[in-house]
Formats: C-alpha cells, sequence, structure tokens
C-alpha cells in the first residue's frame, strides 16, 4: 500500500483500499476523491498483476485482498487474459472537479479499455 493515511487508521485505511478496489474491479468505473483514487489505482494495477502470472500462489494472495471470490475470478479468468499485451497502467485516474459539499477533488477512475491501447500502438 501506499504512504498515505487518508485521515483513518491503518486498518479502517485497509479496509477501506479492499473494497473500493473490489468495487473498481467488479464495476470497472468508480468515483471518490483523487487522493484515494490515486491509492486504488495503485492496488487494482497489483490485482490485474497478480491475475496474469495466473499461480495458485497469486491467487490466493489476490483473495487475501479482493473481498469477493466471484470478482477474483473475474480478474483470473476475464482481465487478466484482456491485458495480456500490456505491461502495467491498467486503470485511469480522470480528475472532475471539486465536490460541492467540501470542495474535495474529485476523481472518477476506471479501467482502461483494451482495444485503445492495441490501436495506439500500431
Amino acid at each position: 500500500m501506499g504512504n498515505r493515511k487518508l485521515g483513518r487508521t491503518s486498518a479502517q485505511r485497509k479496509a477501506m483500499l479492499r473494497g473500493m478496489v473490489t468495487l473498481l474491479l467488479k464495476c470497472g468505473k468508480v468515483e471518490t476523491t483523487y487522493t484515494r483514487a490515486q491509492e486504488v489505482s495503485a492496488m487494482a494495477d497489483e490485482m490485474i498483476t497478480l491475475g496474469k502470472k495466473g499461480d495458485l500462489s497469486s491467487y490466493r494472495a489476490a483473495l487475501e485482498f479482493i473481498t469477493e471470490e466471484d470478482v477474483a475470478k473475474k480478474v483470473f479468468s476475464t482481465l487478466a487474459p484482456a491485458y495480456a499485451n500490456v505491461n502495467g497502467g491498467y486503470t485511469q485516474v480522470l480528475k472532475t472537479g471539486p465536490r460541492r459539499g467540501d470542495g474535495a477533488e474529485m476523481a472518477i477512475i476506471r479501467l482502461v479499455s483494451v482495444k485503445a491501447d492495441t490501436e495506439e500502438t500500431k
């Protein structure tokens, strides 16, 4: 994990990141604050990298972090083969402007589409 504290204790921070990474891998897109999005991006990239390894120890390591087993299966069966030719950068963080209530910088984090990457490299 990164070194940002995000205003929470370590257990709360880990639980929040686990939930957000699981939601991102399940739905493909999450809206949150910019600093949280940066942390989630790094952790989601690690989970997809584990999926690309594809061995049993990687699957168990992913299950330790991802909170839903069907999402872990999706990472290993669908996402990892889709990103097989991509070396990192599986997520994209887009700033959306300040939040109305407190002015916090908001962002959308999403999984990068594989087709766009393959067309750019040709």
